[in-house]
């Protein structure tokens, strides 16, 4: 819900809130100091620390009659909309440093607070949470990560508290929001459990496969999915993108990955035997001497380094979709980097039918450090796209 910050010189700033309390009037506005300065009647301004609530029913129980938060200097404009004892507003950080700034020229500082409702159909939306963790792997650069994001702030969840002041007892619960890259895991969990129901004979690489190359990149069509900084968003930051609930069931095509390729890969990485005995229950996996690249794995994205100048790799493809059916490769890469992919057509036949492809990367080693693109295949009902980056 809107809460709207108006200080004293006129000035607005919208904030969030997840209680809704009458407007508070135009009061006293200062900084939470040491506990020893009268607060009583006045709107104190706290730094994001911890729970909003907690802070604020220790503002409540000093006397204060209202809070703003100010969101710190490395969230950018990510915000949180908590479930308030007391009329309170979360400031972005941009928003918060001009509060801040406010308060420490003015001479009698006010602030008034003005709940203004739910507010739908925000843009831009999604935006990806500074918070929200950024590549590259440190334990495996070769494969992209993040993999996909998903809704991770402001989730409505059942939960047994009551929004508001006056709490009664466990038996008056109603629900809160929670926020955080741990509610973007359950969101993804159910759309893993929803693709599994549909197709219960696929494996998990075919549900992650699903997920990500039918992920979305931009909203409104054209728009780019943004970063905290309202910049655009990387390969680093997003992955293959949002997750479209609406599209995993029917991919099209899938990435699929056994147990072997994966026993392979950690081989690979150089963990040992009896590393990879601990996770497979398998003994001497290592010592057969094969071993799998991280560029070799059959996953739905790459990842190279930018010093090699160069990347040959294999991927396989199987039809989920129609049984007769045909994809064309379509590539968006930036100028500096050659991108082929042969052969430029996949035709299919029958379901389950796998087709295996090559990708090949060049570029200028001396000049290119980094570089994010894609390739999809393109048939008349699928689009299955695979991100790229060179870094």
């Amino acid at each position: 819900m809107k809460a709207i910050v108006k200080l004293g010189d006129g000035r607005s700033f919208v904030g969030e809130s997840a209680y809704q309390p009458p407007n508070l009037a135009s009061l006293p506005l200062m900084f939470e100091l040491d506990g020893s300065d009268n607060i009583t009647g006045k709107v104190i301004a706290c730094e994001f620390e911890g729970s909003q609530v907690e802070s604020g029913q220790s503002v409540k129980d000093s006397g204060g009659s209202g809070m703003i938060v100010l969101g710190a200097e490395d969230s950018g404009y990510t915000t949180f909309a908590a479930a308030h004892v007391l009329p309170a507003s979360y400031l972005n950080s941009p928003d918060a440093a001009a509060v801040r700034q406010y308060i420490q020229t003015s001479n009698k500082p006010t602030a008034s607070i003005i709940f203004n409702g739910t507010s739908l159909g925000t843009t831009p939306a999604p935006v990806a949470a500074y918070f929200s963790s950024r590549g590259p792997s440190t334990t495996s650069p070769g494969i992209l990560k993040p993999d996909i994001i998903g809704p991770g702030v402001n989730i409505i969840a059942a939960w047994p508290f009551k929004v508001g002041p006056n709490r009664i007892d466990e038996h008056d619960m109603v629900f809160n929001s929670i926020s955080g890259t741990s509610m973007s895991t359950p969101h993804l969990s159910g759309i893993a459990a929803i693709i599994k129901s549909a197709h219960n004979d696929w494996s998990p690489a075919a549900i992650k496969s699903a997920i990500m190359t039918t992920a979305y990149v931009v909203y409104d069509s054209k728009k780019p999915i943004l970063d905290e900084t309202l910049n655009p968003a990387g390969h680093f930051t997003i992955g293959a993108g949002h997750v479209n609930p609406s599209e995993v069931v029917n991919p099209g095509l899938v990435y699929d990955t056994d147990v072997e390729q994966y026993i392979l890969y950690l081989c690979g990485l150089g963990y040992t035997d009896s590393e990879v005995e601990i996770i497979t229950h398998q003994k001497g996996a290592c010592s057969k001497g094969t071993k799998l690249a991280e560029a070799e794995l059959n996953y739905p994205s790459i990842a190279t380094r930018a010093s090699s100048g160069k990347l040959v790799v294999n991927r396989t493809v199987t039809n989920v979709g129609d049984a007769v059916s045909s994809y064309t490769v379509e590539i968006d890469m930036p100028k500096e980097v050659k991108a082929t992919v042969s052969p430029t057509k996949l035709d299919f036949t029958k379901e389950k039918e796998s087709k295996t492809f090559t990708v090949s990367l060049s570029w200028d080693a001396s000049k290119t450090k980094n570089a994010e693109g894609s390739f999809k295949w393109v048939s008349s009902k699928h689009v299955v796209r695979s991100p790229i980056v060179i870094f």
